[in-house]
């Protein structure tokens, strides 16, 4: 893998950027343990997304990303405040970074959208993007169709462009599957989901931890908007209301400040407890620097054993 080399890092893996969770504080303590650290803007105005911006700053000279959500009403004002604050990196998601491409070349950020299908290389490719983060349906959180093997796999042979796996990556040898299939590196979320400093309240570390694969699933798929979480009564009468509601506005309702309900306030009943397929594979916290030691030394022990 590499991703270290290519972005001046330590390790070959970005944090994934989770919207209500990764602030400045957080990214950069991931990115003082070695791997790229982003803020997740989701759920910022344009005028938080400063201030995190700036604490990042103060905590870490090394690299980070913002992870901008491009189909937002307000994506004007971000990128103007990611293009002032001449942040390294941009994780471009749902949506194209291409109305914007000449901002943020002028500010001399390099940008990576999230895409879910080789369909969009062909639409990015015309832009002078500097990496493609593939995110299989395995991710936490709004998820595509197709799954992280055959994506990772398709895409890495429609580009010259780097691209970093993401999606149901949660150990060393699963990022080591990733680079045979052709990734430079990867994007984990779930797993620093299982990290002390990750600000989310403790009931939503201690589900997590008593989670298994079963206990994983998916919303709004008949609404066009599916996402990954764990299984609750607030996942149950979506899904009663989905087979009944056709109108995409009052399930988008219904799922309004789901998230924060959980990530803030602990409600994990009502709340929307987001995850990807990974969180089965843990059932204790770490530090984020012991989370990234893990992975890497996962990660050379499956090296050598193909050997």
């Amino acid at each position: 893998m590499n991703l270290d080399k290519l972005l001046n890092i330590k390790y070959p893996i970005i944090q994934g950027g989770m919207a209500n969770i990764t602030d400045g504080k957080f990214a950069a303590a991931v990115s003082n343990a070695g791997a790229l650290g982003t803020i997740g803007s989701g759920g910022m105005k344009a005028d938080v997304l400063a201030k995190e911006i700036d604490i990042c700053k103060g905590l870490t000279d090394k690299p980070f990303a913002v992870n901008l959500i491009m189909f937002r009403s307000d994506i004007k004002e971000l990128v103007e405040v990611v293009c002032r604050a001449k942040v390294p990196y941009v994780i471009a998601g749902a949506g194209s970074p291409g109305p914007y491409m000449e901002d943020f070349q002028a500010a001399g950020i390099k940008v990576m959208p999230v895409i879910s299908s080789p369909l969009q290389i062909k639409r990015l490719d015309k832009f002078e993007v500097f990496a493609y983060i593939a995110e299989g349906m395995e991710a936490g959180g709004h998820i595509g169709e197709m799954t992280t093997m055959t994506l990772i796999y398709q895409v890495a042979g429609a580009t010259d462009k780097p691209i970093i796996a993401g999606g149901g990556i949660g150990s060393g040898a699963q990022m080591l599957a990733a680079e045979v299939l052709g990734a430079e590196g990867v994007q984990i979320g779930t797993a620093f989901l299982f990290t002390d400093e990750v600000p989310v309240h403790q009931n939503y570390k201690d589900l997590l931890m008593h989670t298994e694969s079963h206990r994983i699933t998916s919303i709004g798929n008949l609404n066009g908007r599916p996402m990954r979480l764990v299984k609750n009564p607030m996942t149950r009468e979506f899904k009663e209301l989905e087979r009944s509601e056709s109108d995409k506005e009052v399930l988008e309702d219904f799922t309004l400040g789901r998230l924060r309900k959980a990530v803030y306030e602990g409600d994990v009943d009502q709340g929307s407890v987001m995850a990807g397929y990974t969180a089965a594979q843990f059932d204790r916290l770490y530090s984020v620097p012991e989370l990234l030691e893990k992975l890497m030394s996962e990660y050379q022990l499956a090296k050598n054993s193909v050997k």
